[in-house]
């Protein structure tokens, strides 16, 4: 048996704000951003929480699916921006569903989160362990950005975006994915850090920093090979596949991989321009856009994949 997505849903705070909204906060301008990322907006969250939007885009993903909550055996929730600590996401998007037969947990690979959690569901289903399972990812970026740094807060956004995968015969065709911790601190954020009665500290609050030229080399650079060997892996060339669907994080970075797969770039939807980068959440909420805009057919081949901090990649090969 594979795995293979019988449903999806996706949620976005109700704030939208344009680059031109932020360009009265601070000193950057919508043909800044837009020229070096595509992106227009971004939704921010106010009342929402990372919880609530998880709980939302799961609810209409088995909605989508047409399975109830006790039909899940796995939920598996991606995240670098969970509410708590503990419990952990995954455990509070299962009890508001009542999914009182799920095993729950949840993966921090970062923007690659969503891939990360769609191939250790792969594994459980092959090996018989699971029928069907949840896979999240959800994120409120905004409460971990420094709204002072405008070269990085711009590009980030908050929603959730999720899967209802089932045992079918036919589904997933292959996942790759990987990672290069030693190159990890170019795209960072810290814990909490050492305090107790031995260790006293009074360190202010940590934002995501990036190396933005580094992260965007490794980009373009990793994703098409990774792209490469899923499909060397399931047999299909790119010629064949429907539909890319990428990690939201840059437009230049969506248009190399294109060119370097010899692929139009219409077979890449995009919606960064109305979302930023998402991390986790951004692969699934784009997937849930295209499926419920029919934009791929039953039995059509796509490419699901996503790359990030950590530095971690992943890609996905499946029949929809």
């Amino acid at each position: 048996m594979t795995g293979r997505i019988c449903g999806t849903g996706s949620a976005v705070p109700k704030l939208r704000v344009t680059n031109d909204d932020l360009s009265k906060i601070m000193d950057t301008s919508d043909e800044w951003i837009k020229s070096r990322t595509g992106i227009e907006a971004r939704h921010l969250a106010t009342e929402e929480t990372t919880t609530s939007l998880a709980i939302e885009a799961s609810r209409l993903a088995l909605e989508n699916a047409g399975v109830e909550a006790e039909e899940l055996d796995l939920i598996i929730a991606a995240t670098v921006s969970s509410d708590h600590i503990i419990p952990t996401l995954s455990c509070e998007v299962q009890s508001a569903l009542g999914a009182v037969n799920a095993t729950a947990f949840d993966i921090g690979a970062a923007c690659s989160g969503f891939l990360f959690a769609l191939s250790t569901v792969q594994a459980y289903m092959m090996s018989g362990q699971c029928k069907k399972a949840l896979i999240l990812g959800a994120e409120v970026l905004s409460k971990i950005m420094d709204w002072n740094d405008r070269s990085t807060c711009v590009l980030f956004g908050d929603g959730a975006g999720a899967a209802v995968i089932s045992a079918e015969d036919t589904g997933i065709m292959s996942v790759v994915h990987g990672s290069d911790g030693a190159k990890g601190m170019v795209l960072a954020c810290d814990n909490r850090p050492v305090n107790n009665p031995y260790k006293k500290t009074t360190a202010d609050l940590s934002y995501v920093s990036m190396n933005g030229q580094e992260v965007y080399k490794f980009a373009v650079r990793t994703v098409p090979k990774c792209i490469e060997q899923a499909l060397e892996q399931a047999g299909v060339t790119a010629d064949e596949i429907s539909c890319f669907i990428l990690h939201q994080a840059n437009r230049r970075i969506i248009e190399a991989v294109a060119k370097r797969l010899k692929q139009p770039i219409e077979k890449f939807p995009m919606n960064l321009m109305e979302c930023g980068n998402i991390s986790a959440a951004s692969v699934p909420i784009l997937l849930d856009n295209v499926n419920r805009h029919g934009m791929i057919e039953k039995e059509e081949k796509i490419v699901l994949a996503g790359f990030g901090a950590g530095l971690t990649w992943g890609a996905a090969v499946l029949t929809w």
